[in-house]
C-alpha cells in the first residue's frame, strides 16, 4: 500500500507520467474525466486516438499526453454496467490491468487513475472503489512498476470509499 496514494483534485493537473482515462470504445472523448483530459490534452489527442481505432471494453490504448503535464494518457475502457452479472466485474480489473500493463511496458514509474465505469457508465461506486483497489494491489504485489499509483478522486463520496478501502488520508492537487 506504500505505493499508493489517494488524492481530491482534477487529474488534467496532476504531474506523473502517465494518467488515465475512463474511455469509451471510440476513444474520441466525451464527457467527466475522459471529456476533461481530451480538452486538457488539446485536438493533437483526438487526431492521435482518430489514428487508433476502437477500443474493446477491459481493454486499453496510450497516447501521448500532449498538452498535458503526463507524458501519457492511458485510455482504458471499462464496461457498461447492467446488473453486474455480465462479466461486468471481471471486465473492469481487466480495464485496469490492461493500464498498468501499458505501463509496465513503457517504463511509466508513476501513473494516476480515476473511478472508471462510475460516471455514465453506471457502475457502483462501492463495488467499483472494491475491484480498483484489489486489481491494482494485486498487481503491485507481482510488479515492480509503476513505482506509484495515485487514485485521483473528484467528488467528496468517491473519496471517501477509496480512503476507507485503502485506510489512508488524501491529498489535494
Amino acid at each position: 500500500m506504500s505505493r499508493i496514494e489517494l488524492v481530491k483534485g482534477d487529474i488534467t493537473r496532476l504531474a506523473v507520467d502517465a494518467v488515465v482515462t475512463a474511455a469509451n470504445e471510440a476513444l474520441l472523448g466525451g464527457g467527466g474525466v475522459d471529456g476533461a483530459i481530451h480538452r486538457g490534452a488539446g485536438p493533437q489527442l483526438l487526431q492521435e486516438c482518430r489514428s487508433i481505432g476502437i477500443c474493446p471494453p477491459g481493454q486499453a490504448r496510450i497516447t501521448k499526453g500532449c498538452l498535458l503535464p503526463a507524458k501519457y494518457v492511458i485510455h482504458a475502457v471499462g464496461p457498461v454496467y447492467e446488473d453486474g452479472n455480465n462479466g461486468e466485474p471481471e471486465i473492469l480489473a481487466s480495464a485496469y490491468k490492461a493500464a498498468l500493463q501499458l505501463a509496465k511496458q513503457h517504463n511509466i514509474r508513476s501513473i494516476a487513475f480515476p473511478c472508471i465505469s462510475t460516471g455514465v457508465y453506471g457502475y457502483p461506486k462501492p463495488e467499483a472503489c472494491e475491484i480498483a483497489v484489489a486489481t491494482v494491489t494485486a498487481w503491485l504485489d507481482r510488479n515492480q512498476l509503476p513505482e506509484k499509483v495515485i487514485f485521483c478522486c473528484f467528488d467528496k463520496e468517491d473519496v471517501e470509499l477509496y480512503a476507507k478501502r485503502l485506510k489512508q488520508p488524501t491529498t489535494h492537487s
